[in-house]
């Protein structure tokens, strides 16, 4: 966020990237991903593999796994993302069922809403 405050672009390898978005004034670029299902070997891997071929960052991750449940929350940052969001859920939908987990992902403002009290 410093580098686009002060006007500093960010090149790797020659191509222009974004700095992941933390600010509330940014959400727009932000998702929020759950997965929950029975506990198996892989999980986090299969799902983190969709996000890195979709050029997603993840910002935060939380996961427990208590008497073979598995529970997963990501806040991710789909700013750069080389698809669009409908396309990413797509892919974690299809993931997930390989996996045979259920994988939702929502924008961040509309978690929220979805969420308030």
């Amino acid at each position: 966020m410093y580098a686009a405050k002060h006007g500093i672009e960010l090149y790797v390898g020659g191509r222009k990237v974004h700095e992941p978005s933390y600010s509330n004034n940014l959400s727009s670029v932000r998702a929020i991903i759950s997965v929950i299902g029975e506990d198996r070997v892989g999980i986090i891997a299969g799902i983190s593999d969709v996000l890195a071929k979709a050029n997603v960052n993840i910002l935060d991750i939380t996961q427990t796994a208590i008497e073979g449940l598995f529970t997963m929350i990501m806040v991710v940052d789909i700013g750069c993302a080389n698809m669009v969001f409908d396309e990413l859920k797509t892919r974690l939908s299809r993931r997930g069922q390989e996996l045979s987990v259920r994988v939702d992902a929502q924008r961040e403002e509309v978690f929220h809403f979805m969420h308030r009290i």
